[in-house]
């Protein structure tokens, strides 16, 4: 933890996931876009310090918001930002340059133009490299050019970092006027047991950070993630604030907890009766091949046993989560809990994507899941952070 003095904005900030790691690195919030009214308020909440303006940001008059923050042009440490990755996804049903959502990224160079701040952070799903055979990702960077700005990108494996789960990203960084050194990158701290499955080349070039023989083997696991959480059954929600279940017995327990009155957003889910004896059948490690077939849905009846792997998963306690997503839905990933007869909490998936417990998500539990889901992991988000402070820091 360091003292946060430098500064940055955080375009489509969502609840705050990339804020919270870059404050953790030295970064200020004195700004944030967000469009959402659930997501800015969460935001709010958890980044008290930051002006957070709820807004389509294509409405957004850059120079004015300048203005008002009184920030001189070229003054600015740092535009951080996610802007809609779904048109993007590898995962995506279509992918095509008529998505909306694509052409986002020239609000955030409208911002970067206007703003002519010393770095640009730009995070982004590893399906942004290859959409359109990569011309996406090469107008980006030439538009940073234009703009001064001398960018590459890199994918990060989130585990290597030490969050517990099976998580990939993609980051752009760039340095105005200048070429960015490759140790901008973070290099992994730990070896954990992820493979990519999206491509992994641009230009002929590697973009994964891969970690080195002298990193960690000892990779944060599930349990050591959330094992200090009280247990509930399946649609138990009991008292807002609930106490820790135990000491902390992992030092990853003991940084979620720092700054912590007590543990929010845990309820559990409710289970449909189907689902509560499908989940009978399933151990730790199992999906939803360990479900006799009269108990599983039509449509899967019929699947292949090599298909669909991540439904109906029970996580293994020593292992690593399934990459969370905005629903904890045990239909479509691995959500059950290793020893109890539910799925995840909005807590344990928010720990397991890096969260502290001080950390506290508003709305609807559908929509903190999406909170959740939709971020990015803090302790990345931090480990980007330092390296780019580093290198802000040596060009003073």
């Amino acid at each position: 933890m360091t003292d946060n003095n430098l500064t940055m904005i955080d375009l489509f900030s969502g609840a705050g996931g990339l804020s919270e790691g870059l404050s953790a690195a030295g970064f200020h919030s004195i700004f944030a876009s967000e469009i959402v009214d659930t997501y800015a308020n969460t935001y709010k909440i958890n980044h008290p310090n930051s002006k957070v303006l709820t807004a389509d940001i294509r409405s957004v008059d850059a120079n004015k918001i300048r203005q008002e923050l009184g920030i001189k042009r070229e003054a600015l440490d740092l535009i951080a930002g996610g802007p809609p990755c779904q048109g993007f996804s590898i995962n995506a049903p279509i992918r095509s340059v008529m998505d909306q959502r694509n052409h986002l990224f020239k609000e955030y160079l409208r911002f970067v133009d206007a703003f002519a701040p010393r770095a640009i952070l730009i995070e982004n799903v590893p399906g942004l490299v290859s959409f359109e055979h990569g011309a996406t990702l090469h107008a980006i960077l030439q538009a940073l050019a234009e703009l001064g700005y001398g960018a590459d990108v890199r994918i990060l494996g989130a585990a290597y970092y030490g969050v517990p789960q099976m998580r990939w990203r993609t980051f752009i960084l760039g340095l105005r006027g200048k070429k960015l050194p490759t140790h901008a990158f973070p290099e992994p701290v730990f070896h954990a047991p992820i493979k990519p499955n999206f491509t992994t080349t641009f230009d002929g070039q590697p973009l994964l950070k891969l970690p080195a023989a002298e990193a960690s083997i000892h990779f944060t696991t599930v349990e050591e993630a959330i094992g200090d959480l009280p247990s509930l059954t399946a649609g138990e929600r009991g008292s807002k604030i609930k106490e820790y279940a135990c000491e902390p017995f992992s030092d990853y327990q003991r940084r979620m907890r720092i700054g912590s009155s007590g543990i929010y957003n845990h309820e559990a889910p409710r289970l449909s009766k189907e689902n509560l004896k499908r989940l009978q059948y399933i151990k730790p490690g199992g999906n939803w091949t360990d479900i006799p077939t009269e108990l599983l849905p039509k449509g899967m009846q019929k699947a292949r046993r090599s298909d669909h792997t991540k439904r109906y998963g029970r996580v293994k306690p020593d292992g690593l989560a399934s990459t969370i997503l905005t629903k904890c839905d045990p239909h479509w990933g691995a959500f059950f809990h290793y020893s109890q007869e539910r799925s995840f909490t909005v807590r344990e998936a928010a720990r397991i994507q890096s969260f502290p417990d001080h950390y506290v998500f508003t709305g609807s539990q559908s929509e903190q899941f999406a909170q959740v889901g939709n971020a990015v992991p803090p302790l990345l988000a931090e480990a980007v952070g330092l390296a780019l402070k580093s290198i802000l820091k040596d060009g003073e």
